[in-house]
């Protein structure tokens, strides 16, 4: 790690390569993202709080910049207007955000993991049971090289297929799906 740059860290994490997860930049990212989890879980326990602020916190927690159509006239209109949003029941637990990435109405229900090293893509109207997690990341299986947490971290992308719904304590790691929590 000692020769290996920042950017090539993190080019090497985006290709699906060997890479450090706990350098000061990942850490920072994930700190980050940890602030932005907990601002969205808020607004989720707050008393009716409204769908576009949720749908706002939401993109936070994707770093999605992508704009949102102009409000509606009303809160019932306003709604319809977000109807293709994702809906996320709090808590939520995710790693970087930016790699994930949500299809037209989806919903994930609630105590959701996603450790997002690279990127986890769920496809339209997929429906996720509670307690679902999702890992992109995985460790070595070699014990010198795997090396707790000095070592590397290696990880794959997933795609849970449009409109499947995932079964209560679901694990999905590195394209292959568990269910029931085996």
């Amino acid at each position: 790690m000692d020769t290996l740059s920042t950017a090539e860290n993190e080019a090497r994490m985006q290709r699906g390569e060997l890479y450090y997860a706990f350098t000061p930049s990942l850490v920072a990212t994930r700190k980050k993202q940890q602030h932005a989890c907990r601002k969205y879980i808020e607004a989720c326990n707050s008393e009716s709080p409204a769908r576009r602020l949720l749908v706002e916190l939401w993109k936070n927690v994707t770093n999605d910049d992508t704009p949102l159509p102009a409000p509606g006239a009303s809160v019932e209109e306003d709604d319809a207007v977000l109807k293709d949003e994702p809906w996320v029941d709090a808590p939520i637990k995710v790693d970087y955000g930016f790699n994930v990435i949500l299809g037209k109405g989806v919903y994930i229900n609630s105590n959701c993991t996603f450790i997002d090293t690279c990127p986890i893509t769920i496809g339209a109207r997929t429906l996720v049971a509670p307690n679902c997690s999702f890992f992109s990341g995985a460790h070595p299986l070699d014990p010198f090289l795997r090396n707790g947490l000095a070592g590397p971290r290696i990880r794959r992308p997933l795609s849970p297929s449009a409109q499947t719904a995932g079964s209560a304590g679901t694990r999905s790691c590195c394209r292959a799906l568990v269910s029931g929590g085996a």
